[in-house]
């Protein structure tokens, strides 16, 4: 979860402004946290609170979720999503948005089956996400997750995505001259997927994924969930995002989630 977290921060500078490389220095005075952080740690106490009763999980996701999105109001939400967010009556909205995905690391690192990371993904993404392509886009997360983080290989999690969700049939280098921002699943989620393939470790995913552009902040964080569950996150990084750009109640929320469901 906390890789998410990170490669928001670090590609929350980016997202207005892309860069088109891997050349950059990782934080700097404009990096914060963003929506998807935000809501990554909402559906984490979410599923710390139901504490694996999947019957209760989409309405502790709405409850997290809109407390969450009151609290931390200016974070760049969707303009849908902030409707929802203030809604007397909340209703999914058939988006298929990248939201559904950057949010959903949790799931992944929850789980205890591959089936159960999808009925995970199911739960918290239908209130809000519900066109198919959104909920793909945060089943395949999920599910890439749960297979890196119980250590299955790069090959094995692509032929998995590739057989159930998406045809990754390009490189990095083949989309960056021409990629641009696209906040569907369909146009950033296999480009997210694509990002860690092409990794060595869990820095180099992150650049990765920035160095295409697009909606930055948000296919660095799916890219980091998948990076995080297969390489781990060097110590340094970890101390760093936690000391410098967490509060006390989202720091308290991570540990209490790593605790119970480990990081990796």
């Amino acid at each position: 979860m906390l890789g998410a977290i990170i490669g928001d921060i670090v590609g929350s500078r980016f997202e207005w402004h892309n860069i088109k490389s891997k050349e950059f220095e990782l934080f700097n005075e404009r990096c914060e946290p963003t929506d998807d952080s935000i809501m990554t740690l909402a559906l984490a106490e979410a599923i710390l609170i139901c504490d694996g009763d999947l019957d209760r999980l989409s309405e502790e996701a709405v409850k997290q979720m809109r407390e969450y999105g009151r609290r931390y109001p200016r974070a760049g939400y969707g303009g849908h999503f902030m409707q929802w967010i203030f809604s007397d009556d909340p209703k999914p909205y058939n988006s298929f948005g990248n939201g559904s995905a950057m949010r959903v690391s949790p799931c992944g690192f929850a789980a205890s089956s591959l089936e159960e990371a999808v009925a995970l993904a199911r739960a918290v993404t239908r209130v809000t996400h519900d066109h198919p392509e959104g909920m793909k886009g945060a089943e395949s997360v999920a599910a890439a997750i749960y297979l890196a983080r119980t250590g299955k290989s790069k090959e094995e999690i692509r032929r998995y995505v590739e057989e159930h969700y998406y045809k990754l049939d390009f490189t990095l280098d083949e989309i960056r001259p021409t990629y641009k921002f696209d906040v569907t699943c369909q146009g950033s989620v296999p480009q997210a997927f694509e990002a860690f393939f092409e990794s060595d470790g869990f820095e180099d995913a992150i650049r990765n994924a920035i160095s295409i552009g697009g909606d930055s902040d948000t296919v660095a964080a799916i890219t980091g969930g998948i990076a995080q569950a297969y390489y781990g996150i060097p110590d340094e990084l970890r101390t760093r995002v936690i000391e410098e750009f967490l509060e006390h109640r989202q720091t308290k929320v991570l540990l209490d989630f790593e605790k119970k469901y480990g990081t990796k």
